[in-house]
């Protein structure tokens, strides 16, 4: 392996849950914004023209969390601390931006169904309280 290239078993098992999340964050929210774009064109709804308007806004956070996440992994040993926190925090700030994301899905599915919606954003605050917890450093 080049010593120029990036070396993925450096990750750490938090690092690869984040991306993961954030991939997984970025996968539905282009799929809500194709599929619930195409059927807002159709039939109207001002709950779903907001909730579009959420995920719209959170996306291209979502591609920058990957670019930072990109070049930390590229410049490794070679940022300096000062630099390193900049990038942490933006990344954080990316980050919860995606998670905000999650408000427009719940509307999505909260105009589906009342049932549906509330259960949506019971397990999505509970998921996402268990998985920060999880990823806290000690």
């Amino acid at each position: 392996m080049d010593e120029g290239s990036v070396n993925v078993e450096s990750r750490t098992s938090s690092q690869d849950k984040r991306w993961t999340i954030m991939a997984a964050l970025l996968g539905t929210n282009t799929a809500f914004m194709l599929f619930q774009g195409i059927e807002q064109e159709n039939h109207y709804t001002a709950v779903r023209e907001v909730a579009l308007t959420i995920i719209a806004t959170a996306i291209p956070f979502q591609g920058i969390y990957f670019l930072i996440y990109t070049y930390v992994l590229e410049h490794e040993g070679t940022l300096s601390e000062s630099h390193l926190l900049r990038l942490a925090k933006a990344s954080a700030v990316c980050q919860m931006m995606g998670y905000g994301s999650l408000i427009g899905v719940a509307m999505m599915w909260y105009n589906i169904s009342n049932y549906v919606g509330v259960f949506f954003v019971l397990s999505t605050g509970a998921s996402v309280i268990l998985i920060r917890t999880a990823m806290r450093p000690d």
